[in-house]
């Protein structure tokens, strides 16, 4: 059982649905790798664990970061900004892929005039990451 009576989550201004954005930065590069959302355990649950655990919105339960795919990302810092409504994890990204697409950061996708191009390889196929 996690504790989720600590004072430090009580700081964090959650919005409405009790959820609070989370930022995963790799640790050395400082490239952004994913934003995903956290509640109160799946925060308290990846502080215990240190490794992210997230709320997956669509599918309504806790998502372990890597669960299927083995990328699991290792927590190095928690760090919550100055309006306190936005988490940043610095981590260690094992297997390199952050993305479910098989590319490091799920930001590979850049505005060029009016059209978004990728500009990010991908790294391993999702079929072969996802069995």
């Amino acid at each position: 059982m996690v504790d989720e009576s600590a004072t430090w989550l009580d700081e964090i201004s959650w919005n409405s649905d009790g959820l609070v954005p989370a930022i995963a930065q790799e640790q050395g590069t400082g490239k952004v790798l994913t934003l995903a959302w956290m509640n109160r355990e799946s925060l308290s649950l990846s502080i215990k664990e240190g490794r992210a655990v997230y709320w997956s919105r669509s599918r309504r339960k806790l998502w372990r970061k890597g669960e299927e795919s083995g990328h699991v990302q290792v927590i190095k810092e928690v760090r919550l900004d100055c309006d306190k409504d936005t988490i940043l994890l610095i981590v260690k990204q094992e297997g390199g892929i952050a993305c479910h697409t098989g590319r490091q950061s799920c930001f590979y996708q850049k505005l060029t005039g009016n059209k978004w191009q990728v500009v990010e390889p991908v790294l391993k196929d999702p079929s072969e990451i996802y069995r």
